[in-house]
């Protein structure tokens, strides 16, 4: 199937877009005619690797930005970075986010862990929208990716992450509401267990994952990538504080 390139002129942001998800969206963004501009918080080379890869497949300009999600100085500065050197943010993906695979039970959690969850996947994703929204006019775009198991958590060790993520799907309705006014959509895909470096489909868990969906299989990145492809075209530009799940039906 060809990819319509109907993100022609736009400008995306994608935070941790240089690997699993993130990378996924920002090939896709820029298939279909984004210049894209991709956060990461290790791995430089990677980053440029997969920013070069993404120019030359898509015909656009492409960048990788170093920007802890945890350090609000570096997101801020990452964010004006982006905007100087593009013109424009017309888009923004927070893909960034943290999980503690060891999964610890509740009352050996650390507080590093705790915070760290929360320093990432909520406070950074809230950051990196305020000021991203300060670039954006009528037309800007911000998806936000939360988890399914912000909604359904289906065993224990994954309470500090199933909170962050839930207030991401706050987060999302708040933004909606505040930015709506100004043109700007603002929605959340929630992914199950997707194939990554960080969760593959041959892990430890990944049986009694599969067990979880009503397909009996691990999601792919390109399927995140393909409906945070809709949220961001000019065709969702009625759809905001909206949640999609991508999750195989683990919340049914």
């Amino acid at each position: 199937m060809d990819i319509v390139r109907n993100l022609v002129g736009r400008t995306a942001l994608v935070t941790g877009g240089n690997r699993g998800i993130g990378a996924a969206i920002s090939r896709r963004l820029a298939a279909q005619g984004a210049d894209v501009a991709l956060t990461f918080a290790r791995n430089k080379e990677q980053a440029e690797a997969v920013a070069e890869e993404i120019a030359r497949a898509g015909g656009v300009r492409a960048l990788a930005v170093a920007a802890d999600a945890t350090d609000p100085e570096a997101i801020r500065t990452a964010v004006d970075a982006v905007a100087r050197e593009f013109g424009r943010i017309d888009i923004l993906v927070n893909n960034a986010g943290y999980m503690d695979m060891s999964m610890p039970a509740l009352e050996d959690t650390p507080l590093e862990v705790l915070d760290r969850t929360l320093d990432v996947n909520t406070r950074g994703a809230f950051l990196t929208a305020q000021a991203a929204a300060r670039h954006m006019g009528e037309g800007g775009r911000i998806v936000n990716i939360s988890s399914c198991l912000a909604r359904h958590v289906p065993g224990p060790g994954m309470t500090a992450y199933a909170m962050s993520k839930a207030a991401v799907h706050g987060l999302t309705l708040g933004l909606a509401r505040d930015l709506g006014p100004r043109g700007i959509t603002v929605n959340e895909v929630a992914p199950g267990s997707i194939d990554t470096d960080m969760n593959p489909a041959d892990g430890p868990s990944a049986e009694y994952q599969r067990s979880q969906n009503v397909f009996g299989r691990y999601g792919r990145a390109d399927e995140i990538a393909h409906t945070v492809a809709y949220l961001v075209a000019p065709e969702a530009a009625f759809v905001t504080g909206a949640s999609v799940a991508v999750d195989g039906g683990s919340n049914l």
